[in-house]
């Protein structure tokens, strides 16, 4: 195939090697895809029929790779024989560069200028600001700031010191009469009340749950037990029957409520990293891999009675210590209107 460079324009070139290749117009339009007319327009150098320009570049490049020319070159030899009217004409490069060129002797003049005006300026405000000493305009030294004694004022002495002042005194802390009685049910003057409440048994305060992610399972009203995820680990619990009821790989935090009256097993991955929760209140962790439900329910269950019959046998203590104040509190009433009245009548015999 001859280069496209030796023909005379491009579509010289394009028709010159189609007729070399012994292909026909239509089986060029086949393997390029192009229709017959583009093609044509192509080789006659024909513009105005062409598309675009971007379909116009895009035909010559499939016209020069159908017949195995350079596509690039074709491509350029395109561009250069049709520029692009849309682009506007720009000025050279050089002459902003060489009006710059032109002007900058004034410019940098005119900057050394104003920069040997402003020094100038600072420089001789500061010589005319410089003045030369001169002498005191005191006359004469005052009395005062000579050395010695100053006549007319008497030497400063000082004292032995003064004793230091009282120390601030905290008044008593004042108990409303009956306030304490009435909000714990003992009185306060009751020795042998307090004794009992002091030294009877209260049950540690174990660590509350909290949650810190996801929980899964049943609701908090309609569930006694919480299995919290200390760390990641697995948790499956599966029915009497082999269904599992809930499998999932807790994350750190993720905990999952457990329904009462439910007869399943708990198998966990790691017992170690699994916190178990009764009523709130944290009661250990799991003893083993496989893990019966119905025994973490019973201990819950267990542990909520205990705790209704502490606080009802609380209850109870409180109300019989505010009964005896009262009948205490009303004998000491009586009493006082007895002698009252004795005092009165021993007045009046005599």
């Amino acid at each position: 195939m001859p280069s496209i460079t030796e023909a005379a324009t491009l579509g010289d070139g394009l028709r010159k090697a189609r007729e070399l290749s012994g292909k026909s117009m239509a089986e060029l339009a086949a393997d390029t895809r192009v229709h017959e007319r583009y093609l044509q327009a192509l080789e006659e150098n024909n513009q105005s029929a062409l598309p675009s320009r971007v379909f116009a570049i895009g035909y010559v490049r499939a016209y020069a790779h159908a017949l195995g020319l350079d596509e690039q070159l074709a491509v350029e030899r395109y561009k250069r024989e049709t520029p692009d009217g849309s682009v506007p004409l720009q000025a050279p490069t050089g002459v902003a560069f060489e009006e710059v060129r032109r002007y900058s002797p004034r410019i940098i003049g005119v900057v050394v200028i104003l920069a040997v005006a402003v020094i100038g300026w600072n420089v001789f405000q500061r010589v005319s600001l410089i003045r030369a000493p001169q002498p005191s305009d005191i006359a004469e030294v005052p009395e005062s700031w000579s050395l010695g004694d100053v006549p007319g004022q008497e030497h400063l002495r000082v004292g032995a010191p003064h004793p230091a002042p009282a120390d601030q005194t905290t008044p008593a802390l004042y108990i409303t009469p009956g306030l304490e009685a009435q909000l714990t049910g003992i009185d306060p003057a009751d020795t042998a009340a307090i004794a009992a409440a002091t030294a009877a048994p209260t049950a540690p305060v174990q660590a509350a749950f909290n949650p810190r992610g996801a929980i899964y399972g049943a609701s908090a009203t309609a569930s006694q037990v919480v299995l919290q995820a200390r760390k990641a680990g697995a948790l499956v619990v599966r029915l009497g029957d082999g269904q599992v009821l809930f499998a999932r790989q807790l994350a750190a935090g993720e905990a999952w409520r457990a329904p009462i009256g439910v007869a399943a097993t708990i198998d966990v991955s790691d017992p170690t990293a699994f916190d178990v929760y009764l009523n709130g209140e944290h009661g250990g962790g799991l003893t083993g891999v496989l893990t019966p439900l119905n025994q973490l329910n019973t201990r819950a269950a267990g542990m909520a009675r205990q705790t209704a019959a502490r606080i009802e046998a609380e209850t109870q203590a409180a109300q019989a210590a505010a009964a005896r104040a009262a009948a205490q509190a009303a004998q000491q009433t009586q009493a006082a209107v007895v002698q009252t009245v004795s005092t009165g009548q021993q007045t009046l015999v005599r």
